[in-house]
This record gives C-alpha cells, structure tokens and sequence, in this order.
C-alpha cells in the first residue's frame, strides 16, 4: 500500500514537472529588460527566449518575431533548445513508461517486469529533470553575470524572466517524481526478497527434495535435554542419581570403554538431539 502511494504521487509531480516543463520551454519569458538607470520608461518591455523575441507596449500591444536563423544564434541559445527539447521527449516516455508499470493500472498484470517498467520510468523522470535543469541554471547565471557588469549599458541589461522560475520548479518536480518512483521500486524489490525468507529462526535452505529433507526439517525443532533426560528419569534428581552412578561404574572399569565404543551412560549428551542447534 505504502508502494502504490508512493508510486502515485511519483507519478503526479513528474506529470506536473512535463507540463511546466514545456510551458517553460514555450513561453518567450527567460529574458525580461531591466528598467534601472536611465532606463525607467515602462512603456514599452523586451522579453527574449528560446525561440522568440517579443516587444510589449503600455498601449496593449503585444508583438513577437520569431528568430529567423538556427545556425546564426549563439550557442549557449542552441545548447539550451536541444537540452529542453530532450527534457520534454524524455518526461513524455517517462509518462507513458510508469503508467504501464504502475500498480494501479492491468497492463503487464501479472508480469514480473511490472515493477521494473516503473522503476525505468522514474530514471527517465529524473534525466528529464536533470536537462531541464542545466539550461535554466545556465541562463540564470548569464543573466546575473551581465546584470552586474559595470560598463554594459541599462538598456542591454535583463532581468530572470518567469519562464526561468516554472523550469527549475518543473527540473525540480520531476527529479522529485522521479526518486519517489526509484524508491517505490526498491521497495518493491525488498519485500519480494524477503517474503523468500525462512518464516522464523535460521534461514535453513528451502531447495531440498526427497524424504531426506522432510525428516531434516523435523528434526530441526528445538529440543530441551533437561526436559527430556527430566522425562525419562523422573527430574533433574534422578538425572544427577544417574551421573554419579555412571561416574563410579567409569572409575571401577578403569575409566577405558569396551570394544572401542563409549557407553551412552559415560555421555549423557549422547542421547540428545542436538540437531536444533546447528
């Protein structure tokens, strides 16, 4: 039960960090202008991102030009389209991946890769994570590094647009989803070893066949001696009676044993079964 909450909620905050995700790869928002200096005039505001570059005006107006080339953008702006386009193809299989390997849905039922399936889908959550969150990382530093240079003009000069704070939110979501569902499957994988466990005592090997191994595991019940010896004497009394009898009977016959065995008397311990305790 513990696992398929886990595994739900796993499932969720990796959906929410896709959408985010995308979201922020879409929206023009990773730039905003700064309005510090000589450039207080709020009239008009210049945001930049991945894919567009739009121009907003007091009056209402609201226009975007998209970059015309590819190739003539720098390469941080390049590294930071594929990186986020990787992020969101990967969050869209991570989506797909865990919902067939989720507890709460038939497919792979009854399949022993069920759980694998869904543990593959919280790795990619957390890859999907991880490369949203290199260029989000990246074009935050750039931006407070250039915002901070002292002969750069005010009008050059952009502040952290909000697409900058849905992607770390959504990097982090993901990553978050991720390791929930990584550890839903440990879990998982933990209780399976430990249900092939001896139920109590000494794990003694489960493998064996044959009439052999049932009169073994029989035989494997603990035994109290002093209750058996108290059993078949009478009480611990007649127990000690009979290992100073035996004691004076081994010091009249010289203390040797016929015909090379030991008298079973000369041993109490031998008639017990020790196998218990092996």
């Amino acid at each position: 039960m513990a696992s398929l909450a886990l595994e739900l909620m796993g499932f969720f905050l990796g959906l929410l960090g896709m959408l985010g995700t995308l979201v922020a790869t879409v929206l023009p928002y990773w730039r905003t202008s700064a309005h510090i200096g000589s450039n207080i005039v709020t009239a008009v505001g210049n945001m930049k991102g991945l894919w567009m570059e739009c121009v907003y005006q007091s009056t209402g107006t609201f226009q975007c030009e998209t970059y015309n080339s590819m190739l003539a953008l720098p390469s941080d702006l390049q590294a930071s389209r594929a990186l986020m386009v990787m992020s969101v193809v990967l969050s869209v299989l991570a989506v797909a991946t865990t919902t067939l390997g989720m507890q709460c849905t038939v497919c792979l039922e009854g399949s022993g890769a069920k759980t694998r399936v869904a543990g593959c889908g919280g790795v990619l959550f957390l890859a999907a994570g991880f490369l949203a969150l290199i260029p989000v990382s990246w074009t935050t530093h750039e931006v407070v590094q250039t915002f901070y240079q002292p002969g750069l003009p005010a009008s050059m000069k952009f502040e952290l647009g909000e697409s900058l704070y849905i992607g770390l939110a959504s990097a982090l979501l993901s990553m978050l989803g991720g390791g929930l569902l990584c550890v839903s499957f440990c879990d998982e994988r933990d209780v399976g070893l430990g249900a092939r466990r001896h139920g109590g005592g000494y794990p003694y090997p489960t493998t064996a066949m044959g009439p052999s191994a049932h009169a073994r595991t029989s035989s494997q019940t603990y035994r109290n001696p002093t209750l058996q010896m108290g059993a078949k004497a009478g009480g611990v009394k007649e127990v000690m009676l009979a290992r100073s009898y035996t004691g004076s009977s081994s010091a009249r016959s010289g203390g040797h044993a016929q015909d090379g065995k030991m008298n079973p008397r000369q041993n109490p311990a031998a008639g017990y079964d020790v196998t218990g305790y092996v």
